[in-house]
């Protein structure tokens, strides 16, 4: 049984759903930093499918890597935004000792 060929319209779908979920994460749930910073990193990810798609489907072979390209610079941004985030969250929870997003609305220095 063959299922056809996988065409750009399929990663192109996926990737809108994938950050259509994320959209969604980030409106339903604004209590858990955790799972904000998740949905942040599940919509890099959904730009980073289409990147690698439309570059794989470019008709030009010189600009195939142009995509990919972006996506290493994508991951490196996400990396970083992951430690970074990661590690206020750490302190915030040792000074606060919670990760609510509604209790953390004053900034005290």
């Amino acid at each position: 049984m063959s299922l056809g060929t996988i065409t750009l319209g399929h990663y192109l779908s996926l990737g809108a759903i994938l950050f259509a979920m994320s959209v969604i994460g980030i409106f339903l749930n604004r209590k858990n930093l955790i799972v904000l910073l998740m949905a942040i990193e599940l919509m890099l990810l959904a730009v980073n499918l289409n990147f690698v798609a439309f570059s794989h489907y470019l008709p030009l072979e010189s600009n195939r890597m142009a995509g990919q390209v972006f996506v290493f610079f994508i991951l490196t941004v996400a990396a970083a935004e992951s430690a970074i985030g990661l590690a206020i969250l750490v302190v915030l929870f040792r000074n606060r000792a919670t990760i609510n997003v509604d209790e953390l609305d004053s900034l005290k220095g």
